[in-house]
């Protein structure tokens, strides 16, 4: 009887044991999320209820029933309560590296919508300012998103911020310094502005603080790079509190176009040392932009000699920080500068241009370098593919071997778009026209405004096609903005200047900005889908962007955010998920007082 006792006991612990491990799964997901809707955004157009993400990666999709199979002892679910569920966000031109070295020291005027507001922010953050630094607004604002549809006045700026010396900067067209900013730069009636740009003088003859380009930016450039500069500590505190700013509108990635008056590797530390400290909550990929007109081929062969593009060939993101290539101005003698305040500028008034950038190009493509280059005008763009077409010829079909693109083209032709095709390019585009298209209306016309850029066509056409900002200057960074623009046609004015055939369907912008966006980074086989297999970067929306009306667009954000499998932002019922960020530095930050994007 005991041995016959001993016996079912050992069957019985065998069958509890074995259906122990069979209620185990196969493969346990790190986390799943559950009673959603989440947009594959495959070709499929596919929905789903759940999705299960391991190792950094998504492991399945399908009903919140059957993804239970993945639910193991040490998986996180997730309850989203109905909430919409998109592939993270991914801008294809952002000056990520640049906006973070800056963010905790500029006061944002992005999304504000009144004047009288604008210049309250003014006048607080001055009060607060300590003796030795400034109060500086730089860009990222159009006077058509305020009720008053005007600038400020130089009178309201000095008003506002008595002898703090301030900076206010719209898009690369013109600038204010008050009367404390002149005397601290030493400005006076007196003073040269470089050729193409002007200080301006009232009718007494004296300084207004106004400063114009014509179309030349250098004249502003110059008043950013006299700023106080911040310590290396305070560029990575303010680089955290930028990149969570992104993450809490949805971005998991971005490429990052350098920046005249943006060192590398010099300015580039604080985004470094997070990569290097394994901190990165988005995935960034970044063009060396020579700095020093006149020696950009000398740059380019020190960047060649000193750096390897896509860490010796892998083209996978380490730890979120990667070299993809040159750009986006190649060479300086080539720029074709978008300041519609201003006339078009002509390549035939730069001699030395063509010679220029053929030689830069040339190295770029024979060391199958990636590249991008900026440029605003089909004219331009026509003259720049001649030179093209004679390095790929020269080089025997050389642009076979790299990707490059151009990135703006607000005004790009027929013709020049099937010889971009034909090489092979693509087109990154972004909405500098929200925040300056009323002056292009106001110079060129409604009826060239209407396809500026021809997003649909470029589309249709199959070329490459990435959406972003071109933040954080010309543009906000907000990438909700930017979608409402290719899907309103409208301004942040709300000035509707696009022809209805060039506006796209939700899914189609959304698509450009989360797939379309990888093909500029070589990554469209590990990003921008849901799919099995691709990178686990989604963002949880705060309302539905495929229902809400096209006006609720602009204030959507992520309610969590996820890059590499792994929680960055959170708030709303996720809110205690919210990564630590150390306290913000230095203590007069506006970013203390006001954050980032305004939505009220």
């Amino acid at each position: 009887m005991k041995q016959l006792q001993k016996l079912f006991t050992l069957m019985l612990f065998g069958c509890l044991l074995s259906c122990n491990n069979s209620a185990q799964p196969e493969q346990a997901a790190d986390m799943l999320l559950t009673n959603g809707s989440i947009a594959i955004m495959d070709e499929a157009s596919t929905t789903a209820q759940a999705i299960a993400l391991k190792d950094g990666e998504v492991l399945d999709y399908g009903t919140t029933e059957a993804l239970q199979k993945y639910v193991g002892d040490s998986t996180q679910t997730i309850d989203l309560a109905g909430r919409t569920v998109i592939p993270g966000l991914n801008d294809s031109h952002l000056h990520l590296t640049r906006g973070g070295r800056f963010y905790n020291a500029e006061l944002r005027w992005d999304g504000v919508k009144t004047l009288k507001r604008a210049l309250e922010m003014l006048k607080e953050q001055a009060e607060r300012t300590p003796d030795g630094q400034w109060v500086r607004v730089i860009g990222g604002w159009s006077p058509f998103q305020f009720e008053e549809k005007r600038f400020p006045t130089p009178e309201e700026i000095n008003e506002a911020t008595g002898n703090v010396p301030t900076y206010v900067l719209f898009l690369y067209s013109r600038g204010w310094l008050n009367q404390a900013a002149l005397d601290a730069l030493g400005i006076d009636e007196n003073t040269e502005a470089p050729v193409g740009s002007t200080f301006e003088k009232g009718p007494d003859g004296k300084l207004t603080g106004v400063l114009l380009a014509e179309p030349n930016p250098g004249i502003l450039y110059a008043r950013i790079g006299a700023l106080p500069p911040m310590s290396q500590e305070e560029m990575l505190n303010s680089t955290k509190q930028f990149y969570r700013e992104l993450n809490r509108l949805g971005l998991t990635s971005g490429i990052d176009a350098g920046g005249g008056g943006h060192k590398f590797p010099k300015d580039y530390v604080g985004t470094k040392t997070l990569a290097e400290q394994g901190g990165m909550p988005l995935r960034l990929s970044y063009y060396l932009f020579p700095q020093n007109i006149g020696d950009e081929y000398a740059e380019f062969e020190e960047y060649m000699a000193n750096n390897e593009i896509f860490h010796d060939g892998a083209i996978h993101l380490e730890h979120g920080y990667e070299l993809d290539g040159g750009g986006e101005f190649l060479v300086w003698s080539a720029g074709d500068f978008e300041n519609f305040l201003a006339p078009q500028p002509l390549l035939k008034d730069r001699p030395t241009w063509r010679k220029d950038l053929k030689e830069v190009v040339t190295l770029l493509v024979e060391n199958k370098w990636p590249f991008r280059i900026h440029a605003t005008y089909g004219e331009t763009i026509a003259n720049m593919l001649d030179v093209f077409e004679e390095v790929n010829a020269e080089t025997n079909n050389g642009f076979a071997n790299i990707r490059w693109c151009f990135d703006h083209a607000e005004t790009v032709q027929d013709a020049q778009l099937q010889r971009i095709k034909a090489l092979g390019g693509g087109i990154a585009v972004q909405a500098r026209m929200a925040y300056a298209g009323e002056y292009f209306v106001e110079r060129y016309g409604q009826e060239k405004a209407q396809f500026a850029p021809p997003i649909k066509k470029i589309l249709e056409m199959g070329i490459p096609i990435g959406a972003g900002t071109d933040g954080t200057r010309v543009a906000s960074y907000n990438p909700w903005a930017a979608l409402y623009w290719m899907v309103s046609g409208k301004t942040v004015g709300g000035l509707k200047y696009m022809d209805d055939a060039n506006l796209l369907s939700r899914k189609q912008a959304l698509k450009l900005y989360t797939q379309g966006s990888a093909w500029f980074s070589q990554e469209e086989d590990v990003k921008g889908t849901l799919e099995k297999g691709k990178y686990a970067d989604l963002a949880v929306l705060s309302k539905d962007y495929f229902t809400i009306s096209e006006e609720e667009i602009p204030t959507l954000t992520s309610v969590l955010t996820i890059t590499d499998g792994k929680v960055v932002y959170a708030s709303a019922e996720y809110a205690e998920m919210n990564p630590e960020l150390p306290k913000i530095i230095p203590n007069w930050s506006p970013v203390i007082h006001y954050g980032g994007y305004q939505h009220e």
